[in-house]
């Protein structure tokens, strides 16, 4: 195998060059603030966010609004999903990730699983569903970090409860999955207002209402309002709100609702869970200090794809070169290789060897296993254990891995890739918020999607991330489901600090796209130049050479996504080294971001060009 030594020869008949370049136009402006930014999925999400600015709310404030906005707006999540979130606290200058991601019920053993005839728990319905993390992680949030009140912040979400313009986007996935959303009496008395007519699902632009939903948010400011009554101070009667979604009459509604249905979670499941504040990780590329979330989500793998990367000319390549396009692919195996087999839940036994993943000696010698020539078809997990002074135990199983899920990027049909490509990018949304005082939120909030079973009276959607857990340890031995354990997932914002103050918040719809889309996104600012809108709107590619979160876990190694703009003679080199190239229009992700400039003291918002992404500032 040839080694990560490119021949100079071979470095100049590939590097041609695509991309955006500083100061070329995009399709949306960069969003110029001096006071506040609030950016998300949707316009009228966005719009929730500024009008607590408005109000005098903190950024930690308007992202509340504007994850209950997104939750009630069904943007790919509901009320039942799961909620993670990187914060900057200008008071005590540190990064704070907030882990709300629900756990598997009792019952969900992987015995349990099989004995139902399948391989991986199943991708939507009531056995791919852990306990609701939303809630719990909006209130905490909120609680800890915020200044309004909850009735304060949920104000948008609530009126929108009580009815709202649908838009298209979200009108039509619920026409596409009706045939599932009939089979949940719940959903189907949300979603499908038209029952028996040719559209079953409400039209774009008609009127939404979701009365239960409405009904539970009511209870929860209610119960703040009680605890107020009662002398409690603002934190203490927002927790109150907490214990009524989690212990009381609408955590009871939530249990009866998913049991009549068939799921598993108990009240005694909802009253364990709790939220988690704890210490992201890091690693420093180039002065430039990179946070992401642990082992529970795949935020790791961007770092370790930085510390590979901070080894290579990537300018010397050009921006989308077939050079610097197959560097980044096979940096992507390797990383997402780790990922797919030692990320897990770190609360959980066994412990994953996260030092070991982030050292910078082992990604020196990662780096080193890389090709030339050609994509290696064949990478897999390394062995970061010898990296903290300790034995692998799982030795064998690498032996095997490449044995399984392994698709044919060039069998596929164009249905089939279509199919795929949908799986890798299953979706969720994004919220980026920042104030004068330093507060910066970057949250990617996902989980209850549609088609999602309603859990009852209670109007919230029931997640379905169990389906990102393995049955078999041989898969991956940290990610095993089990009662109380959560599911690694692919959801993963992202911070960077500069000289120890903010720099960029940054974060992105999709599935395992996420860290991709977010890895190219700062490489564009950092080594090309780009502005944050630029950026966003960015040329990238898409690998497909990592087990996919959901659905079948397949993998389909030298399968890319390359933009239209990549000019015929770079694609014509990516296919002679081995590639299945699909182009596409728009490759970047939805990716949403906030620059910090502080030669001016200034934000500057970029929002994607790639859906329905919205951002204001002031």
């Amino acid at each position: 195998m040839k080694k990560y030594e490119v021949p100079v020869v071979l470095i100049a008949c590939l590097m041609l060059s695509v991309g955006v370049s500083s100061g070329q136009r995009t399709e949306k402006p960069v969003l110029y603030g001096q006071n506040w930014v609030a950016i998300t999925g949707k316009p009228l999400a966005a719009t929730a966010g500024a009008l607590v600015f408005a109000k005098g709310g903190n950024a930690v404030d308007a992202a509340c609004a504007m994850l209950g906005a997104v939750c009630t707006m069904y943007d790919v999540l509901s009320w039942g999903g799961e909620t993670q979130a990187l914060i900057y606290n200008p008071g005590t200058k540190k990064v704070i990730g907030l882990n709300a991601l629900g756990v598997a019920p009792t019952g969900a053993t992987a015995g349990f699983y099989k004995d139902k005839g399948f391989e991986f728990p199943p991708a939507d319905g009531v056995l791919s569903a852990v306990t609701p993390g939303t809630p719990g992680g909006l209130l905490t949030m909120l609680a800890e970090y915020g200044t309004m009140s909850l009735a304060e912040v949920l104000e948008p979400a609530v009126r929108m409860a009580g009815g709202y313009p649908m838009d298209k986007e979200t009108a039509d996935r619920i026409e596409k999955d009706k045939d599932k959303i009939k089979g949940w009496p719940y959903s189907r008395a949300v979603f499908l207002p038209h029952l028996d007519e040719p559209r079953e699902a409400p039209y774009p632009g008609e009127v939404f209402r979701q009365p239960d939903l409405l009904d539970t948010l009511k209870k929860l400011i209610e119960a703040e309002g009680r605890a107020l009554a009662g002398g409690k101070n603002r934190k203490e009667a927002i927790y109150a709100a907490y214990d009524r979604f989690y212990k009381g009459d609408i955590g009871r509604e939530f249990v009866r609702g998913s049991h009549e249905q068939g799921a598993l979670i108990t009240m005694d499941d909802l009253a364990a869970w709790k939220v988690h504040i704890e210490e992201p990780v890091s690693t420093d590329y180039k002065g430039i200090e990179v946070y992401k979330l642990t082992s529970w989500v795949q935020g790791p793998v961007m770092l370790q794809a930085l510390n590979m990367l901070e080894t290579v000319d990537l300018k010397a390549m050009g921006l989308n070169s077939a050079a610097y396009i197959h560097t980044l692919y096979q940096v992507m195996n390797l990383a997402f290789a780790d990922r797919d087999f030692y990320y897990g839940d770190p609360y959980f036994p066994p412990q994953e060897p996260l030092r070991g993943l982030l050292s910078k000696a082992y990604a020196r010698d990662r780096a080193k296993l890389i090709r030339s020539d050609k994509n290696d078809a064949g990478a897999k997990p390394g062995d970061p254990y010898p990296y903290e002074g300790k034995t692998n135990p799982y030795l064998g199983f690498l032996d095997r891995w490449l044995d399984w899920g392994r698709g044919e990027a060039g069998a596929l049909g164009p249905g089939e890739a279509e199919a795929v490509e949908e799986a890798f990018r299953t979706g969720t949304t994004s919220i980026q918020a920042a104030d004068k005082e330093g507060w910066v939120v970057s949250v990617t909030p996902s989980g209850g999607w549609v088609p999602c079973v309603i859990a009852g009276k209670t109007g919230v959607g029931m997640s379905q991330r169990a389906q990102s857990f393995v049955l078999d340890e041989s898969k991956n031995p940290f990610n095993v489901i089990a009662p109380g354990k959560r599911p690694r997932s692919t959801l993963t914002p992202g911070l960077a600090l500069k000289d120890g103050s903010p720099f960029l918040s940054f974060a992105v719809q999709g599935g395992d796209t996420q860290d991709q889309n977010l890895l190219q996104f700062f490489l564009d600012v950092v080594e090309f130049g780009m502005n944050v809108q630029e950026a966003c709107e960015a040329a990238n590619i898409t690998s497909y050479q990592m087990h996919d979160s959901f659905n079948d876990h397949r993998t389909f190694p030298g399968k890319l996504d390359v933009n239209a703009k990549v000019p015929e003679e770079v694609r014509q080199k990516l296919r002679a080294m081995g590639y299945v190239l699909s182009v596409k229009k728009y490759t970047s992700g939805p990716i949403n971001a906030i620059f910090f400039d502080r030669a001016h003291g200034t934000f500057w918002g970029g929002s994607s060009n790639y859906g329905e992404d919205y951002g204001i500032a002031w």
